[in-house]
């Protein structure tokens, strides 16, 4: 997921964005610091700010399919740099100011048409961190939480029902994979053909990839429950063994 936080210069943007990035446990990429370094041979000329918006666009493409998670801020003045960034998941309108304190971009600046979400200035900046992960359904990482840490070779109703109860305890589970692959024939699948056999049974969970968890330890005091919970004769004799087989792996 790709989300563009755009505005004029001292709309908050990078505040935001970086309160957020907090938030939703994702990369942000900032347009002055990628124009310090690897966009420094651009200018604010009209056809530099357009390959500008285009790079940055190919670079949170490219971050996307590695996995992550992409936050832009930059100001994006014009529809021609935001069609040359691309089609953002979710952008984010900044409309705090009427005018930046760049007066060339203020000359240019065309407000924009398609944006998906708008903060005006009587809106804090936590105010709408807040508002952006409630109206898109973001999975919070601040929020209480519960783990579910398995192989998951692959993931089959009887884990759809464990989630089910995950769920109950704190609103939002994040599904942990052992890394796993190949230490057994009971372990085929990448992590990646797992996250696939996730997906096509629910787009709730967040998900991420964790060693190969052998052993957990902890002190007095940890803020947190480890819990085993009884589903049933009927869930628990459901066979990853016998599921692999139905899929010929």
């Amino acid at each position: 997921m790709i989300i563009q936080i755009i505005g004029q210069a001292g709309s908050r943007k990078t505040t935001v964005a970086k309160m957020l990035a907090s938030r939703i446990n994702a990369t942000h990429i900032n347009a002055d610091d990628v124009r310090a370094d690897l966009n420094k041979d651009l200018g604010f000329s009209i056809e530099d700010r357009v390959e500008n918006a285009r790079r940055l666009g190919a670079l949170a493409r490219l971050l996307e399919k590695q996995g992550q998670l992409v936050i832009v801020d930059f100001i994006c003045p014009t529809q021609a740099t935001r069609d040359a960034f691309g089609k953002p998941d979710i952008q984010v309108w900044m409309n705090t100011i009427k005018e930046g304190r760049f007066e060339d971009t203020n000359k240019i600046w065309e407000e924009p048409k398609d944006f998906d979400f708008q903060i005006t200035e009587d809106i804090s900046s936590k105010e709408a961190v807040d508002g952006i992960i409630t109206r898109f359904g973001l999975f919070d990482w601040q929020r209480p939480t519960t783990l579910m840490l398995g192989r998951y070779q692959p993931w089959h109703e009887g884990h759809q029902a464990l989630m089910d109860v995950a769920d109950s305890r704190t609103g939002q589970t994040v599904v942990a994979v052992r890394n796993t692959h190949g230490t057994s024939e009971k372990d085929p699948l990448s992590y990646e053909q797992v996250v696939e056999s996730i997906h096509k049974m629910t787009l709730r969970p967040a998900i991420v990839q964790l060693p190969n968890i052998t052993h957990i330890v902890y002190g007095r005091d940890v803020g947190y429950k480890i819990e085993q919970v009884d589903l049933g004769a009927e869930i628990h004799a459901i066979s990853a063994t016998q599921k692999r087989k139905e899929l010929g792996i």
